[in-house]
This record gives structure tokens, C-alpha cells and sequence, in this order.
């Protein structure tokens, strides 16, 4: 194997990509540890993998693939053995006539590339990858195809590790959707196939996942970890369990039901606490963090957060919990099910199946002193008084509720049998809230939506500034990455409570708000559109999930 480490330096050298101390460094390190340009440059930190991949293939004169921009086929996996892939650290990328394109770390590897002419009976037409990417695709791909391996190991180590291939396949799951941002992990089994897709930013993404065949010793992999019973597989269950992706702790919550092809599994992964920020950092306007902050730092009431499922709710309630979380407050919580563990706070897990209600998880609470006390969800009548009798005698309660707005929240409690004097006096505020994508900051470009999609959102059409993503390896090609919350929020201000006192509809009292500067959900979208953070096209399905009452009258501009 010829070595080109010191054409490489100098090659990083010369295109400024590489200082000519830093390239001292390197080369002391390796000199000293006896280590390969690929080990110096991840311990030393002085140049990227990618960088590296770069020089290398100039050096060579082979290509350079970037990984992150083609989806590759884990099948290929059952062209060549797991153990001569990760020691060459060389993958088939595809398979034409009598070619193979195979991904090497080192092209100039000789006897690799003999060996990988044996074993795949084809010539070899090698592209330089970036190593880290090679070795990352080299482990996903030989876990997740291990069950349709043509090289096998003999009966009596198939024994011994049977268990092997499926452990690793549910660990590369585990780690990939983590890798990705997922907050789900859906394993949905067909006639024929198994398919694995993630939610990433609120989108279900197809991957690449294990063959059927895979399917039951995956979901009895995952059961053992939940301490589910193995045995059952005709009813539902849910489970949870913990790991550990980059030093971090992961919660996993499982859902097992039974389909006509076999259970269907669905992993919910949470965020641990220290993902928890301030109130500043949830990107609301500033006049409903101000007024959000203000309700929080209140001794006593209620403060409602609205919306459908999976509109950041429980992250805005934590959220507020974490910026009054100090030891001088006793803080309690009855959850449905407790999603985000937090120091200093005494969490209760909701459990109807012993009566462990929200009703009556709320009683018990009240008799141990609490300052503040955090609802899951008010969800019945019970709750709804309780929680509202705690607000009215000196406890500061927060909970979620249901809601398309803000003013719906006090519709809902009057729904609940909540006495109109008793909503005016404890209620605090209502924040209303859904989630848009975020446009991918790096394939960020200008945006020209048609005049009628701007019209219809309240968007005059010469509006600049809106910007859409083109797709890039950095966002999956999707053109988004990240989500941004967009809020409305209704205060209580002795005006409204007059409103709510005398038992006004939710139209006057959402037109005595509009009139005191309150703005829609709508309308926050539109400015964060203007301001470049999410696209238009996120806007219309926004507009598509919000009431009528909540559209604009009047086109936005940008303040000069």
C-alpha cells in the first residue's frame, strides 16, 4: 500500500484547509503513536474526516462521494462478509453488469482491492468516502440486514450468538433515530416486508430497515427491554425503557398492538432535562413571553397551554416549571404519562387501572403542601373543579387542555362545569400554540409562492424576505430542519374577566383581546415566514389547522 499521508497534509496545506503548525501536529502524532492520518485527525481535532476524504480522492484521482446525498442499499450488505467490510472499511454501493462501485477508505489499497475483486467476481470501480460516514453505513447495514446474510456463520455458532444480529439491529434503530432527531420510531410489519420509518420534525421518513424475517426476534428484543411479557402477543402493551446515545440518557416509551401481519411497535422517544431551556429560548413574540413569564411568577391561578397533540405543549409546561424550579417551592406534578423527568419536582405517574385518576392524584397532592402544581391534562369535570378550586386557594396550577385557540379554553371549562366566577377569578391566561418546521439554514434560498396562496393567507404578494429550503445533506433533503412553535396567548386582564364574569361568548371576548393588541396563531406564522424561519408552505397547512375567526384582515409587512 503506498503511503500518501504526506501528499494529503500538503495537500490540505496548500488549500488553506490545514494550518502549517496544525500540520505539525498531525504529523508529530502520528510519528509518536504510530497512529494512521485518519486517527490523528479525529484526536487531534485539526481537520474534518470530510476535508481528508476530499484531499485523498485529488491525491488518488478517484471521486469523492459524499454519503449523506444517496441513499445506499443495506442488501449489498449480503455481497461481501461483515468482517472483511469493516477490516477493509470498503462497502458495495451498487452492483451494474460485471462492475461494482464500491466505497473505499483507501483506493490505493492494493491488496484491498484484489481481494474485493475475489470476493465480488467483478471489476471494481472504487470512490473515496469520508471514513466516519463508510464505517457509520458499514454498522447500520450489516445490523439491520444481519437476518439475510449469504455468508452465514456454522450451526454451532449460530447457536451460541443467535441472538447477536437482532440485539444489534434494535441498538442501530435506537442509534439512527436518535442520530436523527426522531421523537418516533415506527416498526410496521406487511405481507412481505418490514418497514421502518422515523418522525422527524413532525414527518414520518421512510428508512431502510431489516428484513421480515427479522420482525418477530425485534419485537421480543424490545419487550425483554421494556420487561413486557414475551409470551403475549394477542394484546396490547406498553412499556419503557432507557439508553444511552452520546453520553446522553434516552427514555423510550413503547407501544405494542397486534395486526393481522404481526405486532406493530411504536417507540416514542423523550428528551432528557438538561434539553430543557428558559422561557426565551421556546421562540416566542416578545410580548407573550413577557406575559407568559408574568403569569408563571404568579403565587396562585391557573395557566392553560392549548392545542392538538404534538404541539410542543408538554415543552412549554416544563419549560415553565424549570425557570421557577428552586428549592425554596414545592412543585408537583400528576402525569398521563411522565414524559420528562425533573430534579427537585415530585412527578406522579397517572395509573386509572388502580384509580390512580387525575382526580384523584390531584386530592392527594393538595394535602402535601404544594406551591405549584403541574395537570397532565384536564380531562373530565372532576379535574376541571379541582384544579380550578387549588388556582382560587393559593396554589399556582398549570395543565393543558384540548382547545383550536386560546379564548376556546374558557368554552371548555365552562363545558367541564366550571362556575363562569370561578374561571375569571383563578384564570390567569391562555397560550395557544402549534409547531411549523423550520426552513434548513444551510440550503436556505429565496421564496416566490404564487400571488394566490399569499392572498388567501393574508400575505400581500410584493411581501420580500420568504424563503424556502432546497434540500441538502444537512436536512435530509427534506429543506427543513428543527421546528419553531408559533403562539397566541390570551391574558386575563380585568376586562376580560368582566367578560368572562358575565358569561360573554368566546367571540366577544376574543374581540375585546384582538382590540387590546393580542395576535393569532396565524399571524406569529406569518412574521416568523417574513423573517425567513419557516417556509409558506408550512404556513398553509398552518392556516388549514386554525379557526376561521383567527384569519387576517389585513396584509403584514416586515417593520422597516
Amino acid at each position: 500500500m503506498l503511503n500518501t499521508s504526506e501528499f494529503i497534509i500538503q495537500s490540505l496545506v496548500e488549500d488553506a484547509k490545514l494550518s502549517r503548525g496544525d500540520a505539525d501536529e498531525i504529523r508529530r502524532f502520528m510519528a509518536d503513536k504510530g497512529a494512521t492520518l485518519e486517527d490523528a485527525a479525529i484526536y487531534t481535532k485539526k481537520i474534518g474526516t470530510r476535508d481528508l476524504a476530499v484531499a485523498k480522492a485529488g491525491i488518488c484521482e478517484y471521486p469523492f462521494l459524499d454519503l449523506s446525498m444517496i441513499d445506499a442499499d443495506i442488501r449489498n450488505s449480503r455481497r461481501l462478509n461483515n468482517s472483511i467490510s469493516e477490516r477493509l472499511v470498503a462497502f458495495p454501493l451498487y452492483v451494474l453488469d460485471e462492475v461494482a462501485t464500491v466505497a473505499m477508505e483507501d483506493p490505493l489499497d492494493l491488496q484491498a482491492m484484489d481481494q474485493l475483486r475475489q470476493v465480488l467476481r467483478r471489476q471494481i470501480d472504487p470512490v473515496v468516502c469520508d471514513a466516519e460516514q463508510l464505517r457509520m453505513l458499514i454498522a447500520r447495514a450489516y445490523s439491520l440486514d444481519a437476518g439475510d446474510q449469504t455468508e452465514s456463520a456454522t450451526n454451532d455458532e449460530a447457536t451460541d450468538h443467535e441472538q447477536e444480529p437482532i440485539v444489534a439491529a434494535v441498538n442501530q434503530i435506537l442509534f439512527s433515530a436518535a442520530h436523527a432527531g426522531a421523537s418516533d420510531i415506527h416498526v410496521n410489519p406487511d405481507d412481505k416486508s418490514l418497514h421502518l420509518r422515523f418522525r422527524v420534525d413532525g414527518v414520518l421518513q421512510t428508512q431502510q430497515g431489516p428484513a421480515i424475517a427479522m420482525h418477530e426476534g425485534i419485537v421480543q428484543r424490545l419487550k425483554v427491554m421494556s420487561q413486557l411479557d414475551v409470551t403475549q402477543t394477542r394484546r396490547p402493551q406498553d412499556g419503557k425503557f432507557r439508553f444511552r446515545h452520546k453520553g446522553q440518557p434516552i427514555d423510550v416509551r413503547l407501544s405494542l398492538i397486534p395486526t393481522i401481519h404481526g405486532e406493530n411497535a411504536v417507540l416514542r422517544l423523550l428528551r432528557p432535562a438538561g434539553s430543557i431551556g428558559a422561557i426565551a429560548d421556546l421562540g416566542m413574540p416578545a410580548d407573550v413571553a413577557e406575559q407568559f413569564t408574568q403569569a408563571v411568577s404568579k403565587p396562585h391561578g391557573i395557566l392553560l397551554v392549548t392545542g392538538p397533540t404534538g404541539s410542543g405543549k408538554t415543552t412549554s409546561l416544563y419549560t415553565a416549571l424549570n425557570s421557577i424550579n428552586t428549592p425554596d417551592r414545592n412543585i408537583m406534578t400528576v402525569e398521563d404519562p411522565v414524559e420528562i423527568r425533573l430534579p427537585l419536582i415530585r412527578q406522579i405517574q397517572a395509573n386509572n387501572a388502580i384509580g390512580l385518576t387525575f382526580a384523584n392524584a390531584l386530592r392527594s397532592i393538595l394535602r402535601q403542601d404544594p406551591d405549584v402544581v403541574l395537570i397532565g391534562e384536564i380531562r373530565d369535570e372532576e379535574t376541571a373543579k379541582i384544579a380550578t378550586q387549588a388556582a382560587l386557594t393559593g396554589h399556582l396550577v398549570l395543565s393543558t387542555l384540548h382547545t383550536n385557540d386560546a379564548a376556546g379554553s374558557i368554552a371548555r371549562l365552562r363545558e367541564f362545569g366550571v362556575p363562569p366566577f370561578a374561571i375569571s377569578n383563578s384564570l390567569l391566561g391562555s397560550i395557544a400554540q402549534r409547531l411549523v418546521r423550520r426552513v434548513c439554514t444551510s440550503c436556505k434560498a429565496p421564496d416566490t409562492p404564487e400571488p394566490a396562496v399569499l392572498r388567501s393567507l393574508g400575505i400581500a404578494p410584493d411581501t420580500k424576505g420568504l424563503s424556502i429550503g432546497r434540500g441538502c445533506p444537512s436536512c435530509m433533503s427534506t429543506g427543513y430542519k428543527g421546528r419553531a412553535g408559533v403562539y397566541e396567548m390570551l391574558s386575563a386582564t380585568s376586562a376580560i374577566r368582566v367578560l368572562i364574569e358575565r358569561d360573554a361568548t368566546v367571540s366577544e371576548i376574543l374581540a375585546k383581546s384582538r382590540a387590546a393588541g393580542m395576535r393569532s396563531i396565524l399571524e406569529d406564522g406569518i412574521e416568523k415566514a417574513m423573517l425567513g424561519i419557516t417556509s409558506v408552505n408550512e404556513l398553509s397547512k398552518l392556516h388549514a389547522t386554525v379557526d376561521l375567526d383567527s384569519t387576517i384582515e389585513e396584509p403584514l409587512k416586515i417593520p422597516a
